[in-house]
């Protein structure tokens, strides 16, 4: 086992063998360890700031029918909305006299969106408030999509490949294809984008192999930033009778991750926070850099509920925020924060 360890604090690799030896035999002593380097590398090359993004969530209309979100669209009970383009506009306007200067537009996979109508909000955005970087979360499009939205002005772009076991997404994503959130990922990355990847913890079936095929995965796509969340079950999907992932193991594969890809940005994510309070401390001192705020209008906030008792923190909660983060050596920065390899 310690020559496992030393090949990957030393190289940033290892093979799959490895990795699954390393994840059945990892006891309390060895995650503590692989944690306490996790959190050194980070230091190392992003120092104590954590990059604060502010997170727009402006519609909750989904074609898609995952098994795990409650936003899938079989579900009736979702009260569903979209911001219009001049909300969007005040919604971001606010946060950036408050001083942000990252933005996450997240939405699910909406075609009301057309490609026009979005280009021209990121066009606007651009326009209106500079110096903003601007992430897209919307999940699957085309090439051309991809292309126009980067031509618009938007810098990154987050799409979670879920699972790298092929037979695990398509269960869990039905009429969907790995092979077509993998073309995604890689048009993005030929595009330019600042490209974010990831995966669920706790997903049905999952097991030593699956979790060692994601790092592999991961390691092999090189994305700028990689989220990784537990499973979160919601009450009316087809999996409200599974159990949540564990925020214990979340730290452990969060960790694995950053010694895997050094410089990735990597978010302590909504779902760590909801399960655990004090899921943000756990992931920074995990190897975690990366914090997202909630920035919808809060008549529409408690509607994006992707699983249930969505924990979700402010923009202007950012004192509360940073007086936690101070607490444990760290400080909160939220102005663009690019990955280490592009301009900071």
């Amino acid at each position: 086992m310690r020559e496992i360890l030393n090949k990957l604090y030393d190289t940033h690799n290892l093979e799959m063998d490895e990795l699954v030896y390393l994840i059945e035999n990892a006891d309390t002593k060895i995650i503590n360890d692989i944690k306490y380097h996790a959190k050194a590398l980070t230091l190392s090359i992003y120092g104590n700031k954590i990059y604060i993004r502010a997170l727009l969530e402006f519609s909750n209309y989904c074609k898609r029918n995952c098994m795990y979100c409650g936003l899938r669209k079989d579900n009736e009970k979702v009260d569903r909305f979209r911001l219009t383009k001049n909300q969007i506009i005040e919604s971001v306007g606010k946060a950036y006299d408050f001083g942000y200067r990252s933005f996450v537009m997240q939405s699910g996979e909406d075609e009301f969106y057309t490609k026009d109508l979005l280009s021209d909000i990121i066009i606007t955005l651009k326009e209106n408030f500079k110096g903003i970087a601007i992430t897209l979360s919307i999940g699957e499009r085309s090439f051309e999509e991809y292309k126009e939205y980067k031509k618009a002005g938007a810098d990154r772009f987050l799409l979670r490949h879920e699972t790298a076991d092929q037979k695990q997404y398509e269960k869990l994503h039905p009429d969907m294809s790995f092979e077509e959130r993998v073309r995604c990922l890689h048009d993005l990355k030929s595009l330019g984008y600042q490209v974010g990847a990831g995966f669920l913890v706790g997903l049905p079936n999952s097991n030593s192999e699956t979790m060692a095929e994601n790092l592999i995965f991961l390691k092999n796509l090189q994305p700028h930033m990689v989220g990784i969340g537990p499973l979160i079950i919601h009450n009316d999907t087809p999996l409200k009778n599974y159990m949540n992932g564990s925020v214990e193991d979340t730290m452990f594969f969060l960790s694995l991750t950053r010694l895997l890809l050094p410089k990735a940005m990597l978010p302590v994510t909504t779902a760590v926070n909801t399960l655990d309070k004090n899921g943000l401390e756990k992931g920074m001192l995990s190897g975690g850099n990366v914090l997202m705020l909630n920035l919808s209008p809060p008549e529409v906030k408690e509607k994006y509920k992707l699983y249930e008792n969505r924990e979700t923190k402010s923009v202007y909660d950012l004192d509360k925020v940073n007086e936690r983060l101070k607490k444990i050596g760290y400080e909160a920065y939220i102005k663009r924060g690019d990955h280490i390899d592009w301009s900071i």
